[in-house]
């Protein structure tokens, strides 16, 4: 019987689905500096991670007996994937399963940053009630997102959904990714059998950069650490442009983010991911220009079922081959 450690969690769906299979299930934390040792004395042979566990040489040598790692989400720059596969150990992640969990999550970012409903929270629980003209006055010059562009940085699985959903919003949409041939998305309309094809115009970064309202960035973290957006895209910006993170900590230059800010060159930040996670920078979050959450993009519960049964599903087909 194979057992399966799922260090950051997994939905009781795909832990159902395993545990249906033959499998015993863990979902207890076990420390980052313990993991080695409790791996090796339960015999684990599948760990199962997210965002919080490393993966790295040290752990991957230390045991010999892990055979399968599997992240839960897109990103796996917190896993030695290449040097894991070089041994021979099956490595996977999800990279379909959260895409529309995290395309709202912009989406919603989007809509507040428009209609300042960020500060417009905050204030009304104490000053509603006693300054409401202000506040009416504060907030009344709010933008609509129909027929503003929205570019889109990195045009894989979750740019591609967030696409869908700002043409759904009336947006004109732009896209920008140096790998990635796609430049038409499917959208399946409830009532309609088949998808409507929507033509979607690749542009240079640069062209992105001067032409668009939204910027929304899909990229994964850099190898050798550089941002994506830093003092030099930020110039080549729109005045007032919103820009929006939900991709990885670090593809934005904070210092030159709240620079941008500082001087209006970006009217407001909607960030989920933070350079220093779990402790980003404390200027960052506080101001008043930047909307934040804390990397939420796909939790979402249909989104966490959809992970926990494709991980499952992986699982069960490796050792079952």
């Amino acid at each position: 019987m194979k057992k399966v450690l799922a260090n950051d969690g997994i939905s009781s769906a795909g832990k159902d689905r395993l545990e249906q299979a033959g499998f015993t299930v863990s979902t207890d934390k076990v420390a980052q500096e313990d993991l080695g040792s409790v791996i090796n004395a339960e015999g684990y042979s599948a760990l199962l991670v997210r965002s919080a566990t490393q993966v790295r040489k040290d752990l991957i040598d230390a045991c010999p007996d892990l055979d399968f790692i599997g992240r839960g989400g897109v990103g796996m720059d917190n896993i030695d994937v290449e040097y894991a596969r070089n041994l021979g150990r099956r490595v996977e992640n999800t990279p379909g399963a959260s895409s529309r969990s995290v395309g709202e999550l912009v989406m919603a970012h989007m809509f507040a940053s428009a209609r300042f409903l960020n500060q417009s929270y905050c204030d009304m629980p104490e000053l509603g009630a006693k300054d409401f003209k202000r506040l009416k006055k504060a907030y009344a010059k709010g933008k609509e997102l129909g027929g503003r562009t929205l570019g889109v940085v990195g045009f894989g699985r979750i740019g591609q959904e967030t696409a869908k959903l700002g043409v759904g919003a009336g947006m004109k949409v732009i896209a920008f990714d140096p790998i990635s041939e796609q430049d038409t998305l499917h959208l399946d309309i409830i009532g309609l059998d088949e998808p409507v094809q929507v033509p979607i115009e690749r542009v240079s970064m640069d062209d992105l950069l001067s032409r668009s309202d939204f910027i929304s960035l899909h990229v994964p973290a850099q190898e050798d650490g550089s941002a994506v957006i830093a003092q030099e895209q930020f110039g080549k910006m729109k005045d007032g442009v919103v820009l929006v993170n939900a991709a990885r900590g670090g593809v934005v230059d904070e210092s030159a983010l709240i620079e941008a800010l500082d001087s209006g060159k970006v009217g407001s930040a909607c960030l989920d991911v933070f350079v220093g996670e779990p402790e980003p920078r404390t200027d960052v979050l506080t101001h008043e220009k930047v909307a934040s959450s804390p990397h939420i993009g796909a939790a979402t519960m249909e989104a966490q079922e959809r992970i926990g049964l494709e991980l499952a599903e992986k699982i069960i087909n490796h050792f079952g081959d």
